[in-house]
């Protein structure tokens, strides 16, 4: 199975290296890939040189698994994810979590740029995900994968209560201010319309991107404990004030936040 050779290819090259295996993985989304540079010792693997493995072509993504130490723990991190509207498969985008799940990866931190739709998020808050809305295709749809886990798998609570719990005892010891909220995923690559921010609003929403909870059901599925985190990179617009969403805006609000995240997920990961 391409799974395993992939995995075994990771294995082999960490062990080769002289490092310890993982047991936590990272996914660093849209401008945030700041944080992998601050990962110590580090064994750099570019996604091209993995087998079967895709590349990062979204902008904020530069497409490297970093491996090395982190909150004096040892960490796998993806520089950049795979995202549907990029034209991948389902299974394509959320590949690397059932890697991660036949090398032994217990807990997995992702985190995302997002637009707030809950108007009392402004650009540059850090956003603890509780629970997701999703818009995108199910990426379990098709024959179960049996050795990765049961054809219908509980959803109850995706975003583990301990690893929260964790991030704001450890925002409050920094002195962070965390907001939490439920995310919505659409396939993008467009932004959101007034009428479709105000519709995920009414629903519960309070941020919405175009990633991640693919991969999270795919790793739920397979057993790993999982938290996520939103970086609030632009704000939902109506018709008439005359804003409109860029992608290298959220691009510099996220490498703004991203200093801020680096240290909380660092104190997290020590934590685990």
């Amino acid at each position: 199975m391409k799974y395993d050779e992939t995995a075994q290819y990771l294995n082999d090259t960490i062990t080769h290296s002289d490092r310890p295996l993982p047991a936590i993985a990272i996914v660093l989304g849209s401008g945030l890939g700041k944080l992998g540079e601050k990962i110590e010792n580090p064994l750099i693997i570019p996604y091209c040189d993995i087998p079967h493995f895709k590349t990062s072509t979204a902008i904020g993504h530069k497409g490297n698994l970093i491996i090395g130490t982190l909150g004096n723990k040892t960490v796998m991190a993806m520089q950049g994810r795979f995202h549907y509207y990029e034209g991948y498969t389902m299974e394509e985008v959320t590949y690397p979590m059932r890697v991660f799940a036949r090398m032994g990866i217990r807990q997995v931190l992702v985190s995302n740029a997002s637009g707030a739709v809950n108007p009392d998020f402004h650009v540059g808050d850090l956003m603890v995900i509780t629970d997701h809305i999703n818009f995108m295709p199910n990426p379990l749809v098709g024959p179960n994968k049996e050795d990765f886990g049961p054809r219908f798998p509980d959803m109850t609570e995706v975003y583990s209560r301990r690893i929260r719990t964790i991030a704001h005892e450890e925002a409050k010891h920094l002195g962070l201010s965390l907001r939490e909220g439920v995310y919505v995923a659409g396939t993008g690559p467009t932004y959101e319309t007034p009428a479709e921010y105000r519709m995920y609003n009414a629903w519960g929403a309070d941020a919405c991107g175009m990633s991640t909870v693919p991969e999270v059901i795919v790793a739920r599925h397979s057993g790993m404990e999982v938290f996520g985190m939103s970086v609030i990179t632009n704000q939902a617009n109506d018709l008439g004030n005359g804003v409109v969403n860029d992608g290298n805006d959220v691009i510099r609000a996220a490498d703004r936040a991203a200093d801020r995240m680096t240290v909380l997920f660092t104190n997290i990961v020590r934590r685990l």
